[in-house]
């Protein structure tokens, strides 16, 4: 017990010796992701424009104002197609030795680091309009959350399928390793006596 009380130490790291993770070089999403995007803004707010310029013609509708909601429906599916763009181009996703990184946002940029050691589990999910573009997204699941803490998009069906994989056998490495019973344990909050 002494032995160990002598060897362990507690130094300060400099700031600037500190990796940057900006460093780590991102993947882009897939081509498809924004076809799969502006098909699906498309369609919502193309649906809307229609029914608000076929609303006139029915009988039992009273709707003297009937361009303004299809202009105004236009102007946010522009905008919308923008944002897509946008969204798409920033964002990206790398696999590192100990962790996943993604990043998303377009005005508010957000990049999430999540280490491999913290995953529980990880699920691929896809609907069918992202089945049709070969898409898929890979959710991970740490302790105690009962929603995905980290989902990553623009993954072609292949590649999410390879990411699920890999990363299933880090969550495997690491509770195989001595002293891991289990994550759990790992991250169970600390108990703190009063008394």
């Amino acid at each position: 017990m002494n032995e160990h009380a002598n060897s362990f130490s507690n130094r300060p790291v400099e700031v600037e010796a500190l990796p940057d993770f900006r460093d780590a070089e991102l993947n882009p999403v897939v081509a498809s992701y924004l076809r799969h995007k502006v098909a699906t803004t498309v369609g919502f707010w193309g649906l809307f424009i229609l029914v608000s310029l076929a609303a006139p013609f029915l009988p039992f509708v009273d709707f003297n104002l009937s361009k303004y909601p299809a202009a105004i429906a236009s102007v946010i599916m522009l905008l919308s197609l923008l944002h897509a763009r946008l969204d798409a181009r920033h964002r990206g996703w790398a696999l590192r030795e100990h962790d996943l990184i993604y990043q998303s946002g377009v005005i508010f940029r957000k990049q999430v680091i999540l280490p491999f050691a913290r995953i529980q589990h990880v699920e691929t999910l896809s609907g069918p309009i992202e089945r049709y573009f070969d898409l898929m997204r890979v959710k991970c699941f740490t302790a105690g959350g009962q929603s995905a803490d980290l989902v990553v998009e623009g993954l072609t069906t292949a590649t999410a399928g390879q990411v699920r994989r890999y990363l299933l056998e880090q969550i495997r490495d690491d509770d195989a390793q001595p002293g891991n019973a289990s994550h759990a344990d790992d991250h169970r909050p600390a108990q703190q006596d009063d008394g």
